[in-house]
């Protein structure tokens, strides 16, 4: 199965725009669609909000998420977590995560981070 994203509330929507853009095909929900942007939600709840609609959650949050996501997949699972760093350019991230929706399926990303770029 295809993977499909949920954008952080802090995630930088030139690459999510940017990503729809470049290949309209994939499922990539906006902070706002779930109701968290702008507002200050827990981690936890964010992934839980994520696993709920079974989406992978891209975030840019390095210092906090790795920590709620371990335990998160401690006691429910989670289709992954991919984490985008602030300073990686909106460019490569948006072609590591095309090459990540291209070339993988969704299974693979199940209890996991990931940290781009690869």
């Amino acid at each position: 199965m295809k993977i499909r994203f949920q954008a952080d509330a802090d995630f930088n929507e030139d690459i999510l725009f940017g990503v729809i853009r470049a290949e309209p095909g994939v499922d990539f929900q906006t902070a706002a669609i779930i109701g968290l942007r702008g507002l200050r939600v827990p981690d936890d709840r964010v992934l839980q909000l994520a696993a709920g609609e079974g989406r992978v959650l891209v975030s840019h949050d390095w210092e906090t998420m790795p920590y709620h996501f371990a335990e998160f997949v401690a006691s429910l699972t989670s289709p992954g977590l991919l984490i985008v760093p602030q300073h990686l350019g909106v460019r490569v991230a948006i072609e590591q995560l095309l090459m990540i929706w291209g070339a993988s399926e969704a299974e693979e990303y199940v209890d996991r981070i990931v940290r781009l770029p690869f």
